[in-house]
């Protein structure tokens, strides 16, 4: 799945009891979108963003009042965060030429991403981590971890791959960062913000239709961290037909909500009593819905559903906006899913610096590069 050019829509959606501690790095450089900034980069600690740099402010500065223990641990924190992002902007802006050069475009609107970023299981400790590209919101190269070769899935990434595959101390050096350093500048973030970052906040559920003949939506809002659960059940035994499962979203208060509609046109209503929708989230109990016709709301599709559906217009503005600003495209994984895992990007190197080693990463919030 490749991402969906301009548009960036963050959904992620996993499932398991286990808490899937995440740290990413998002790096957007455009060229032909004067309304947006030719770069940003933000830095993103369980999907909440606590950094932020671009182009016209040339300043890092903190999203979240916890970084200010960074500071009195590390004076000189944000003076290096905003060089190192100063120096990102500087070889993104070779980037877009680079590799518009390579597809043969002149003119236009185009983008280059960079994800970068590590994951840390907190139940049994594992790791992962991700060096990934895309262009004009489709993958172009990323780094394999398991080994330690860069995957390219456009021709014009190729040459980029081969030379970069060369290179085994230094993608020996990356597969070091991310499971190990990356993970203890995660460890350390989550501290700092923990009374946020790891709370816990109960969904509220409500079972929504528009019309007798429309699905019944269970709709769980409010919630938080954002890996919930959410699924539809027949007779105690979990639906996987007549279900249509919804990406978790982000609310303006920096919760979650998620909706998994069920398709009852077969079903007659004397049989509804034999379903549920039931919400899992780690720190409660399961959320147990029946499916009551008393407990639907519906107004003819007027009255808390249609707010419920302006809701989810306003946040995919929300969505849309934040893809200008440097948002990266994650798959949408099955409930199934343990982990969560971004689409397929890349790092490279440019015809102009081959051979050249990138700078090891003195610092959390990026693992150097030369240009594409």
């Amino acid at each position: 799945m490749g991402a969906l050019g301009l548009l960036l829509l963050l959904g992620l959606l996993s499932g398991g009891s286990a808490v899937i501690h995440s740290l990413r790095y998002f790096y957007t450089a455009s060229s032909g979108l004067s309304s947006f900034p030719e770069f940003v980069g933000v830095g993103m600690v369980d999907e909440v963003q606590f950094v932020h740099y671009d182009s016209v402010s040339k300043r890092a500065v903190p999203k979240q009042v916890w970084m200010d223990q960074v500071t009195r641990e590390r004076p000189d924190y944000w003076e290096r965060e905003t060089g190192r992002n100063q120096g990102n902007q500087q070889r993104d802006k070779v980037n877009v030429e680079i590799v518009k050069k390579r597809f043969n475009q002149t003119g236009g609107a185009h983008i280059v991403q960079w994800m970068t970023g590590c994951e840390w299981d907190d139940e049994d400790d594992t790791t992962d981590g991700y060096n990934q590209f895309a262009y004009d919101g489709e993958d172009f190269l990323a780094l394999d971890l398991k080994t330690l070769t860069w995957v390219a899935p456009v021709r014009q990434a190729v040459s980029t791959k081969l030379r970069w595959d060369q290179n085994r101390a230094y993608n020996q050096y990356k597969k070091h960062y991310y499971t190990k350093e990356c993970v203890d500048w995660l460890k350390k973030y989550l501290a700092y913000g923990k009374s946020t970052l790891q709370r816990t906040e109960r969904p509220r559920v409500s079972l929504l239709q528009r019309s007798p003949s429309s699905p019944v939506v269970c709709h769980a809002t409010g919630f938080y961290p954002d890996r919930v659960v959410v699924f539809w059940r027949r007779d105690g035994q979990e639906l996987h037909e007549q279900v249509d499962p919804g990406e978790v979203l982000p609310n303006h208060d920096g919760t979650f909500q998620v909706s998994v509609d069920l398709d009852l046109t077969a079903v007659p209503q004397e049989d509804w009593g034999r379903y549920e929708c039931v919400v899992q989230l780690k720190g409660i109990e399961d959320i147990s819905t029946p499916l009551d016709p008393a407990l639907i709301r519906t107004n003819g599709g007027k009255s808390h559903l249609l707010v419920f559906l302006l809701v989810g217009v306003a946040v995919a503005a929300v969505v849309v906006a934040a893809a200008a600003v440097g948002v990266f495209v994650y798959q949408k994984r099955n409930d199934s899913d343990k982990r969560h895992k971004p689409v397929g990007s890349s790092d490279s190197c440019s015809e102009n610096t081959e051979g050249q080693n990138p700078a090891p990463e003195a610092q959390p919030l990026t693992t150097a590069v030369t240009a594409l």
